[in-house]
């Protein structure tokens, strides 16, 4: 199962363990089963502290949980962890005897603090990379949360219940059977989402901060770079993000950074985050933004930040740098069938597709890409473009014309998306040359048809917005209101590409230092 490079990496890692543990496998003598076998057996094999057990009683067969010796499992694999899903189960060895997860103090006692008893199932796909950061926190808090259990489960081991459960998008997050999210989630996300009383205690830390230099809104490649350049003139710089690394967490290849041939959405956005907490910049994730008041128009002269839970922040100055997300078709029922057959990335939901039909809307660089990688996989794509041509590099059409289960479709503007009431089974759309309606039968729709800014709370503020919903700024970054600066794909910048973005952050980082100088703040 394992080759002989991956063997000697675990052994070695596994010399880390604790305390003694035991892999109990439950098995049914299918082939999967056989594959389990010979994955646990080849795991016991490479430390003395791990004992294998093929007597297990999880209700789910094939699968093994891992447990310190003398006590039941509580983290739990159904299916083969490898692939994305390798270092899931590296993690949960080494955890569950006793190692030390690398979260702050503070995080492992709000883990603790939970006093939860549950069980945790998450459906995922082995080319998922959005999947094994769910998988990791819930395994994380079954193991300091005694009577909490968590479960990987592969949807290509359990199509059945699949099938049942209509699971048509990864991560997939139930607790006690019942669904509570689905998509990438942070550890301190599922916390939140887990805490009910988390919002109040995030509004008293933060209502006791002192007014930052410079406070950055949005952690993706514009905010994050703003950040560093401001924390590297030794002033007090903070970040309020959503979500830290922002879209870049879904985007798979990265081939446009210099001198980085290629990389990886989440690892370029873990590297930028240890880039940014390395200067000491405050930190301040999961917040949303509901209003920003200019240094004009507050008595102190300082920016004035609200928050959806009700904290106040001030600063010297602020950036804005909320980045966008993907555009939505806005057609009847695209929205009762999100993640039940209408799906945004191909590379995480693409396998749940697998020997079925599909379509893609969009016909630019990630419409096409999308419609190539996908090909691989279902049975037939079908590609939707509104306009009379594709928009994709020839390479990519001429790419996608030589596959010989591929439609495309120009002139063509989606209206509808119909399903069943559980499940999509077809798209509705109309030829704009004829205005006669088709209609196309499948079982999804991945949708790619570019990025809306993140500019939605700023609409009742003062901040000028453009008739696309871009914030207005100058060659200097500034935007209309005093001490608020803007940067990234939020912005009227002409071009959206991070390697632009992280510009636009550095340039509004030294517009905001600029600006403080000249103040005399």
């Amino acid at each position: 199962m394992l080759d002989q490079n991956t063997s000697a990496q675990l052994k070695t890692l596994l010399e880390r363990l604790e305390s003694p543990i035991e892999i109990v496998a439950t098995l049914n003598g299918s082939d999967k089963s056989d594959k389990i076998k010979e994955l646990v057996s080849e795991i016991a094999e490479l430390s003395s502290l791990v004992t294998a057990r093929f007597d297990g009683t999880n209700s789910r067969a094939p699968s093994f949980g891992i447990a310190k010796v003398g006590e039941q499992p509580r983290v739990n694999f159904a299916g083969l962890p490898m692939g994305h899903e390798f270092t899931s189960l590296i993690l949960a060895l080494l955890q569950v005897s006793g190692y030390a997860p690398k979260v702050s103090d503070e995080v492992l006692a709000q883990i603790k603090g939970l006093g939860i008893k549950a069980d945790f199932d998450v459906f995922v796909s082995l080319s998922c990379h959005n999947c094994p950061d769910v998988v990791q926190a819930l395994n994380l808090i079954a193991i300091n949360n005694p009577g909490t259990t968590a479960t990987m489960i592969d949807g290509a081991f359990f199509q059945d219940e699949v099938e049942e459960r209509k699971i048509m998008a990864v991560p997939m997050l139930f607790q006690n059977g019942e669904h509570i999210g689905q998509g990438r989630m942070t550890l301190e996300e599922i916390i939140a989402k887990l805490d009910t009383n988390s919002a109040a205690k995030d509004a008293e830390k933060l209502n006791a901060k002192e007014a930052f230099d410079v406070l950055v809104i949005g952690g993706g490649p514009a905010g994050n770079t703003s950040a560093i350049y401001a924390a590297r003139k030794g002033i007090k710089t903070g970040i309020v993000a959503e979500r830290m690394g922002g879209q870049v967490m879904d985007t798979m290849d990265i081939e446009n950074f210099t001198s980085i041939q290629k990389t990886q959405g989440p690892k370029f956005a873990a590297e930028m985050e240890a880039h940014v907490r390395e200067y000491g910049v405050d930190i301040m994730n999961l917040q949303r933004v509901s209003d920003i008041k200019g240094a004009d128009a507050t008595a102190n002269g300082l920016v004035e930040v609200t928050l959806e839970n009700g904290a106040k922040l001030e600063s010297k100055t602020v950036i804005l740098s909320t980045g966008a997300r993907w555009r939505e078709m806005n057609v009847p029922g695209e929205q009762e069938y999100r993640t039940r057959g209408v799906a945004y990335c191909p590379h995480c939901d693409g396998p749940l597709f697998k020997g079925k039909r599909v379509a893609v809307i969009g016909g630019g660089n990630s419409g096409v890409e999308a419609a190539i990688d996908l090909a691989g996989i279902v049975e037939h794509v079908t590609l939707v473009e509104f306009d009379t041509k594709l928009r994709a590099d020839q390479v990519l059409q001429d790419k996608l014309n030589s596959l010989p289960n591929t439609t495309v479709i120009k002139n063509a503007l989606s209206t509808e998306v119909v399903g069943d009431g559980s499940q999509v089974t077809a798209l509705k759309y109309k030829d704009r040359a004829t205005d006669v309606e088709h209609t196309v039968e499948l079982a999804g729709i991945f949708v790619q048809i570019g990025l809306l800014p993140n500019t939605d709370f700023l609409k009742a503020t003062d901040v000028e917005l453009s008739n696309r919903g871009e914030i207005v700024i100058n060659e200097r970054n500034e935007t209309n209101v005093k001490g608020v600066f803007a940067a990234g794909d939020c912005t009227t910048v002409p071009y959206k590409q991070i390697i632009i973005a992280t510009g636009e952050g550095a340039k509004a980082s030294l517009s905001a230092f600029d600006y403080i100088i000249r103040s005399g703040n």
